[in-house]
């Protein structure tokens, strides 16, 4: 099996490699007397994220950015935002739906960039994400990495695309994950922002950015990359103009890509591609649509190990290896499709006021059936198992609209904004169930033959979301005030067939966010900021009275205040912050009932420290501290998976001159505070703390000989030294299920990539 998965996705990386280098060579000579360094415009009044994000240059390419840099003449200078090559870190636009300078924003943010994925090597969201402040990574260890699962602040974010959110199911299956591969950059934002989105998590969200057509003329690149565990990985992205005055742009991209898992007998495999197209080049009206097509055929397990053979020892007195897997090879699948198609239109009245407006329609299915363990023992070799199944398919609707300008009422500086949003999901699941007969550990037997699923559960549920929103961002001077405002409406339908039941929730909520921030001249910003937010819950609440009802959304509440530092004239940005969160209402339940209370409370302290250098002098460096600690009022204990922070640095340098002209070397460390894993036998359960190690190298081949122009070679390692660690535990005493989840381990790729 190993063979054949191994052949097979060989023979799919050389014909793509073979197809697009063709097409390379084709256009680089229509190209030559092109700039390579491509140029991005975006108005710091336009909505959303900025669409036209530029494609990565060639490695060793300079890449600049500047909120002040000369526009063309059909462009007024005091809205415009030039950057050459790609968008710069210490921008950001998800704090206000604009493109904002980080120092001018009253709220923490981490930008990553695609210039630091590309570098690190970064293949999912999870390993975006893990040198960034507050972060909890990898909720299921190096296992389970079908889904993006992480925590900030101590809480889970959802995700959006394009500025538009992407909608989890209603039971976590049919779950859109978005290949790094199809992203310009990323922005974690820190904190409430209900605000401007709509029910969101108090932790805050992670805003992800697609890759889109730019205004140069021709551009591409192909990536080959191998590594361990059979890794074989294909990425091509290709666009330009496809008029010859600019005005119609498209771009290309796909991966095709597999991999063995690190459990015996499992492994994924990915198949991706993404057309674009925008009419109206650099006009006052844009309209740019965007598709995409995934197809999962398997995305490895799921499970993990009993905490008794991981975390303590197990009965028989040892512990169970990395790559141990407790499910059945032949009754094991995952299968997850995922389509869908956005527009972006954007239209610019005058100099100080515009409109813009994006939708997108998503539809997900997933099949998916596994073996899992217990999470305890029946004897010293024997865990019992049991087989879970379920078919889910979801159809998504998101929709924002918004007007943008300035105004100015005597010294002071308005920058207003206003809009509506629509979302709407529409979701079925069938989930089954059926035993599994006992795994010995030391003789597994993976064929053993599963009964079928029998089915358990049918439901239905139908749901959508209106609100509206304003904004004022008024600078005097270095003053920066921001108020924002939202009203929300939710209503929610959940026909479940097989206990017939039929609930509703019809909750409405106001959320605002108000912060003050001055930005003196020498590059200091002191700032403080109050922010809040809404999450519908599922579960009835029982009143003393006896009365019942559907719960009410949980409210979050954040109190944040910080310094943050620009040299000026530089990519260099220090930020510090504090906060207190608190989310109230929240469902607890009452003992030996079926029914709920809304009086739990959580809350969540800390600080956090990042140090960002985005391409200064051939250098790069990423670094960060974070202390925390998140509190469950209702158990006395913190929240479950909750870490206590998190610390990590990373450098990369590329030589400027010399025999070694364009070696970029590049090494980090990250470290993960302890974490809470529930109450196990034993009492509560403290994951241990643990550091790891990794490494980056990258190189310019036109260094070597002039024809191999465009050619870069790179390698990167995680886990460097093949620690051996836990990252995360559930464990749920009341049930007798204790369970863990192996770290990632040592994990090293190759890549050669040609651009042009």
């Amino acid at each position: 099996m190993r063979a054949e998965f191994t052949r097979s996705g060989l023979a799919m990386c050389v014909s793509l490699m073979a197809l697009m280098t063709g097409s390379a060579h084709a256009q680089t000579q229509q190209s030559s007397s092109k700039s390579g360094a491509g140029t991005v415009r975006a108005r710091s009044a336009s909505s959303g994220v900025v669409q036209n994000a530029a494609v990565s240059g060639p490695a060793g390419s300079h890449v600049t950015s500047s909120a002040h840099a000369a526009p063309a003449a059909s462009h007024p200078k005091a809205e415009e935002l030039v950057v050459r090559g790609q968008k710069g870190a210490t921008i950001a636009s998800s704090a206000t739906k604009s493109s904002t300078p980080l120092i001018e924003t009253a709220q923490s943010v981490t930008v990553v960039t695609r210039n630091e994925m590309d570098i690190r090597g970064v293949l999912t969201l999870n390993q975006a994400v893990r040198y960034a402040a507050g972060i909890t990574p990898d909720l299921r260890g190096g296992v389970g990495t079908r889904y993006d699962l992480f925590q900030l602040r101590g809480f889970t974010i959802p995700e959006f695309l394009d500025g538009l959110r992407l909608q989890d199911s209603p039971t976590g299956y049919a779950i859109a994950q978005i290949d790094t591969s199809r992203l310009e950059r990323l922005e974690i934002l820190k904190g409430p922002a209900s605000a401007l989105y709509g029910q969101s998590s108090p932790g805050g969200l992670v805003a992800l950015s697609s890759k889109l057509p730019t205004d140069r003329a021709s551009y591409g690149s192909v990536n080959a990359t191998g590594g361990m565990f059979d890794l074989y990985r294909v990425d091509a992205d290709m666009g330009g103009f496809a008029s010859k005055d600019g005005s119609i742009r498209y771009r290309l991209y796909g991966t095709v890509n597999g991999q063995h898992t690190q459990l015996s007998r499992t492994g994924s495999r990915r198949f991706s591609i993404s057309p674009s197209v925008t009419f109206g080049g650099n006009g006052p009206d844009t309209f740019t649509l965007l598709g995409n097509y995934q197809y999962d055929p398997e995305a490895g397990t799921y499970g993990g190990v009993p905490l008794q053979g991981s975390l303590k020892p197990a009965p028989f007195g040892g512990y169970l290896p990395r790559n141990f897997y407790d499910g059945d090879a032949r009754f094991e699948k995952f299968n997850r499709k995922h389509g869908g198609i956005t527009y972006i239109y954007n239209h610019r009245f005058n100099s100080d006021w515009n409109f813009s407006t994006r939708g997108r329609y998503d539809d997900i299915k997933t099949q998916y059936r596994s073996v899992y363990n217990a999470g305890y023992w029946d004897s010293d070799s024997m865990l019992p198992r049991y087989g879970f199944g379920t078919t889910e398919h979801t159809r998504n609707l998101a929709f924002d609209s918004n007007v943008h300008g300035k105004l100015r009422t005597g010294p002071l500086t308005h920058m207003i904004m206003a809009g509506f949003d629509y979302q709407q999901q529409w979701a079925n699941e069938t989930a089954g169930q059926s035993a599994a007969p006992d795994l010995n550990v030391f003789a597994p037997n993976y064929d053993m033959g599963i009964d079928p699923l029998e089915t358990y559960a049918r439901y239905k549920v139908n749901s959508h979301q209106i609100g509206v929103y304003g904004q004022d961002e008024i600078h005097w001077g270095g003053l920066v005030l921001t108020g924002s405002i939202r009203n929300d409406w939710f209503r929610s339908r959940q026909i479940e067939y097989y206990s017939a039941s039929n609930s509703k929730q019809t909750p409405s909520q106001i959320t605002w966010r108000a912060g003050g921030l001055y930005h003196f001249k020498f590059g200091l910003a002191p700032y403080i900021s109050y922010a809040t937010s809404f999450q519908p819950q599922t579960g009835v609440v029982q009143e003393t009275s006896g009365a019942t009802h559907q719960a009410d959304p949980s409210i979050g509440k954040q109190l944040e205040g910080g310094l943050k530092y620009q040299l000026p004239g530089t990519p260099i940005l220090l930020t510090a912050a504090g906060f207190h969160i608190e989310q109230t209402n929240v469902l607890v339940s009452l003992p030996n009932s079926i029914y709920n209370t809304q009086q739990g409370l959580v809350h969540s302290d800390g600080f956090e420290f990042e140090a960002h250098i985005d391409n200064w002098h051939n250098l790069m460096v990423e670094a960060a501290v974070s202390v925390q600690r998140v509190h469950d009022d209702s158990t006395g204990k913190p929240l479950i998976q909750s870490g206590r922070g998190n610390a990590s640095l990373f450098g990369f340098y590329t030589i400027p001159k010399g025999r070694f002209k364009s070696l970029g070397l590049g090494a980090g460390m990250r470290y993960s505070a302890s974490a809470y894993g529930g109450e196990a036998s034993y009492g509560s359960v403290k994951v241990p703390q643990y550091a790891l190690f990794d490494a980056s190298l990258r190189y310019d081949l036109a260094n070597v000989s002039k024809s191999l122009k465009g050619w870069t070679v790179g390698a990167s390692v995680r886990n460097l030294f093949d620690k051996n660690y836990v990252t995360n535990c559930l464990a749920y005493a009341s049930y007798g299920q204790e369970f863990c989840y192996y770290g990632e381990r040592r994990n090293a790729q190759g890549t050669i990539g040609f651009a042009w």
